[in-house]
C-alpha cells in the first residue's frame, strides 16, 4: 500500500488505577507510554486516552470500546497486572481479546527481571480483539519503557498480521522487524 494512501494509526492509552481515575494520584504511567510513542513513531498515529478504575468490568468494557467502536489498532494498557485483588486487567483482557499471544508478556518479564527481581509478580499479557492489539504494560514508567522496547521490534509486524493500521518506528532509535517479501 502507497504510504500516502495509509490511515493514521489509532492507539488507545489507558491507565488502570482506583486513584488515578478519581484525581487521587496523578497519572505518570499513561504519559510515559505516550511520550514513547511520540519518540519512536515515525508514521502517524493519534492517542484515545483512558483512565479508568481497577477492576474486571472497567477494564472489559473499556477494551471493547476502544476496538470496537474507537476502532483502536493498538491498545497499551498500565496498572492492574501485579497480584492484588483488583488487579484483574490481564483477566479482562482475555475476556475482551481472547486470542493470546504468551510471547509478549514472556519477554517482558524476561526483560524486567534483568531490572527488578519482583518481575515474576507481573501478570501482563497481550491478545489481539480482531485488527486490534492490546499489550498489558506494568504500571511504572520505568518499566513501561523497559518493556515496550522488549516487544516494540515486533509490534508493527503482528500489528500487519491482524489487519491494523501500519506503523513505522523510527531505525536510529528503536528497530522494528518485518520479514522481507
Amino acid at each position: 500500500m502507497a504510504e500516502e494512501t495509509r490511515r493514521a494509526a489509532a492507539i488507545g492509552v489507558v491507565t488502570v488505577s482506583d486513584r488515578a481515575s478519581v484525581g487521587l494520584y496523578e497519572d505518570q504511567s499513561g504519559p510515559a507510554i505516550v511520550a514513547y510513542l511520540a519518540r519512536v513513531l515515525t508514521s502517524p498515529f493519534h492517542i484515545v486516552r483512558r483512565i479508568i478504575p481497577d477492576g474486571f468490568d472497567s477494564v472489559r468494557d473499556t477494551l471493547i470500546d476502544l476496538a470496537d467502536n474507537e476502532h483502536c489498532d493498538l491498545i497499551l494498557t498500565t496498572g492492574g497486572t501485579g497480584p492484588a485483588p483488583r488487579d484483574l486487567t490481564p483477566e479482562a483482557t482475555e475476556a475482551a481479546a481472547p486470542r493470546i499471544l504468551p510471547g509478549f508478556g514472556e519477554l517482558m518479564r524476561q526483560e524486567s527481571l534483568k531490572q527488578v527481581p519482583t518481575a515474576i509478580l507481573s501478570r501482563q499479557i497481550a491478545a489481539h480483539r480482531g485488527p486490534c492489539l492490546i499489550i498489558n504494560l506494568p504500571g511504572k514508567p520505568a518499566a513501561i519503557e523497559t518493556c515496550l522496547n522488549a516487544v516494540f521490534p515486533a509490534t508493527p509486524y503482528c500489528l500487519d498480521l491482524i489487519g491494523a493500521a501500519y506503523i513505522e518506528t523510527d531505525a536510529a532509535i528503536l528497530k522494528s522487524f518485518r520479514p522481507k517479501q
